[in-house]
């Protein structure tokens, strides 16, 4: 283990284990002090369906945006839902909410995501679908055909959707069949017309199949038929000799957490591996049907899937709105956002005669902050890490990866620097939710490769974005360095607004050389120079930045503190903000999903102010910046405000030095909390409100509009020179 250092990462000179957390709460706060976390997630949600429910937004946008509320909704429910769910079962009380049971908070939710989900309904029916509609595209009902039209659409179920479907009975001799989780099913009552009896059948609408149905157009409009719709009307066919007496759309969750005692097994994989299995197997926590279904059916699926009346969610049809994800890929671009071609960074961009840049002699130029989706992924962190793999001066090249898409080029880039005889070390994240099963892929194909593979340290995931590249310059070994808010995905850096800093600064390369090789170890040490790291420093590191602001604010000092985070949640960083506030402090925080801290009540927030913003681009990116007396300390990294990020991951953040990249963050902040941009609004209560016009009706400024105007005037400008 390398011996520590002496802290200087804006924190000053003082070694770190001097700072006595006990100062900062050093005097009493309200009990009742935190909004509670799961309804805040579910807050964020329905501005999520608010954006859906929005005229002015391009349609197929607008249905996009309901898709991803279903697909939010789902993994809230697998996930958050299931995690109370489990502290019910073992009797564990939540720390966050002082005063409530899990019990309580799972009936408050249930009231919630009751309500939110007949809303999205809602917007669907009678907003999203009609607005479709008006624009040449309609979704319509087997019933609105014409006998012509039927006919076609019997012999495509004959041929391409009767072969693959699987009716399976319910009676004594076939027990109630398996029902997977976030399938399509129908329920189907049949009555046998030789001896009279009535059973009960389950059909899985197939989820390889398209799940809307492609129609002739009628008069220039395009139409869309559900898949289930269809399956419905052709029962008969699937239980010849059989009465069909009704049929109902049903659909369930379960509980797809993963929980893996690390410390229990000896091989992470395997044991993964067999958990994933398992998964599939969850207990049920949500069964959504079809207003229409009649008791007998209802009681039938709550006694089998043994499930409770209030885990029920009765709706409108259709169910499973993710099936808009398909739609809203429809190309007819004047339904869309007008499409947004990001810009090559400043620093990467080509030269006079358009040869392809060296990215390594950029960044020996000085530090480079690249803004994406404004600044293209492809020829900044794919092009450096391209570029290392094929360059000979290379001997080493460390990263992680935590997400990546399928036919990544990052991945292939790491394989080619292995095959060419490079050292090349990936720390996989394999426990990446959701993510498990297709890392699991990627690290066996990367060891295949060559590269050295490791999974991280027992018990904590590994949730920075690092990558570095050692490369031999005239007999020196020199380190380039890049530090990211997101994650290694070609494909999501396309939609994900993030930050990455490229620097050949040797402080820093040195602290991810010791990071790297503390992951591939076996511990975290906790000092570094230009970095702050979870699960031993950043917490601490950032409780020190607050309060040094709060004792400028005390001794009248200017004072401030602007966060962007995804969330809000850990009560000590909360509490924290709130001493900073008493003291005067002017606390900004920008936050896209979940948020505990109560701004605006007197004594306690006043300082505080809370936006929110919510667009075509996913705000990901995690800055922090601190006033400090005029010689102003700014951060960007990979954590948020949460137990998990600040105690239970490894976590990055770096600073920032080079002032015009100090400039150009607190520049996008202050755009982002004026009053003038469009945003939501937290208040005390923990109402959001939309603040998306001005007093006189007009369009409030789009903040993702503006940065892609600003990034395209820094390249004029550069052209101009």
């Amino acid at each position: 283990m390398i011996e520590p250092e002496v802290l200087d990462a804006g924190l000053g000179d003082a070694d770190d284990d001097d700072f006595d957390l006990s100062e900062v709460f050093d005097s009493q706060l309200p009990d009742h002090r935190y909004l509670d976390r799961e309804l805040s997630w579910l807050a964020f949600n329905q501005r999520v369906l608010e954006l859906a429910e929005d005229p002015n937004l391009p349609t197929l946008e607008r249905a996009n945006f309901l898709a991803i509320f279903a697909s939010n909704l789902d993994e809230f429910f697998m996930v958050r839902v299931a995690g109370l769910k489990r502290r019910i079962v073992t009797g564990l009380a939540l720390p966050t909410n002082v005063g409530r049971s899990p019990a309580d908070v799972l009936a408050d939710i249930s009231a919630e995501a009751h309500r939110l989900q007949l809303r999205h309904a809602e917007a669907w029916t009678s907003l999203v679908k009609p607005a479709m509609a008006a624009a040449g595209i309609q979704v319509v009902s087997y019933d609105s055909l014409d006998e012509a039209e039927r006919e076609a659409l019997y012999d495509y179920f004959q041929a391409q959707v009767f072969p693959v479907l699987m009716p399976l009975a319910v009676d004594p001799a076939h027990p109630f069949p398996y029902i997977s989780g976030l399938s399509l099913n129908l329920a189907i009552r049949i009555r046998s017309a030789r001896t009279g009896r009535q059973e009960f059948a389950r059909l899985k609408v197939p989820p390889m199949l398209p799940r809307f149905v492609e129609l002739p157009p009628v008069d220039g409009a395009v139409r869309y038929l559900p898949l289930e719709d269809l399956i419905s009307n052709h029962l008969d066919d699937l239980f010849p000799g059989m009465e069909v007496l009704d049929h109902h759309a049903f659909r369930l969750t379960r509980n797809e957490d993963v929980v893996i005692e690390e410390d229990e097994t000896e091989n992470l994989i395997q044991a993964l591996e067999a958990e994933l299995l398992r998964r599939r197997f969850g207990p049920p926590i949500r069964l959504e049907i079809t207003d229409d279904m009649d008791d007998v059916t209802l009681d039938l699926l709550i006694k089998e899937l043994d499930i409770t009346q209030q885990e029920v969610y009765r709706l409108p049809g259709p169910l499973d709105l993710r099936g808009l994800f398909d739609l809203s890929r429809i190309d007819r671009p004047d339904l869309h956002y007008k499409p947004h071609l990001p810009t090559t960074a400043l620093a990467f961009q080509p030269g006079d005669n358009n040869e392809r840049p060296d990215i390594f002699a950029s960044i020996r130029k000085g530090d480079v902050l690249v803004h994406h989706p404004y600044e293209s992924f492809a020829t900044s962190v794919q092009a450096f890490l391209e570029q290392a793999a094929k360059d000979p001066h290379v001997l080493a090249i460390k990263q992680t990866l935590y997400r990546t898409s399928g036919d990544s080029p990052i991945v292939e880039a790491l394989i080619d620097a292995a095959e060419a005889g490079k050292q090349v070390l990936a720390l996989v994240e394999i426990k990446a939710r959701f993510d498990e099963a297709n890392n699991i892929v990627w690290a066996r194909k990367l060891e295949k490769a060559g590269v050295h593979v490791v999974y991280g340290l027992v018990g904590l995931k590994t949730h920075c974005k690092l990558a570095l590249v050692i490369r031999e310059e005239n007999g020196v070994l020199r380190s380039y360095s890049h530090v990211g808010t997101g994650n290694y995905n070609p494909k999501t850096s396309r939609i994900y607004e993030d930050f990455g800093l490229f620097t050949a600064d040797d402080q820093v390369g040195r602290d991810l050389t010791r990071l790297f090789n503390e992951l591939s170890g076996y511990a975290i040490e906790k000092k570094f120079k230009r970095l702050l790291v979870a699960p031993l420093h950043l917490r601490k590191g950032l409780l020190r930045l607050i309060d040094k602001e709060r004792r400028n604010a005390l001794a009248g000092k200017p004072a401030s503190i602007r966060i962007k985070v995804n969330s809000m949640v850990d009560e000590q960083i909360i509490d924290s903000l709130y001493r900073a506030s008493q003291a005067g402090v002017k606390v900004e925080v920008c936050v896209r999903g979940i948020c505990s801290l109560k701004p605006g009540v007197q004594g306690m927030s006043e300082n505080i102010t809370v936006r929110s913003i919510l667009g075509r681009y996913l705000e990901h990116s995690r800055i922090f910046a601190f006033h400090n007396d005029g010689d102003p300390v700014v951060y960007i990294g990979s954590a948020d405000m949460m137990h998990r990020n600040l105690d239970r991951r490894v976590e990055a953040l770096v600073r920032v030095v080079a002032p015009a990249h100090v400039k150009e963050l607190n520049d996008l902040f202050t755009l982002s909390m004026s009053d003038s941009t469009s945003s939501w609004h937290l208040g005390p209560d923990g109402e959001w409100t939309r603040h998306n016009v001005d007093e006189e009706g007009k369009p409030l400024l789009d903040l993702q509009d503006r940065t892609m105007v600003n990034v395209q005037r820094r390249r004029r400008a550069r052209a101009v020179r």
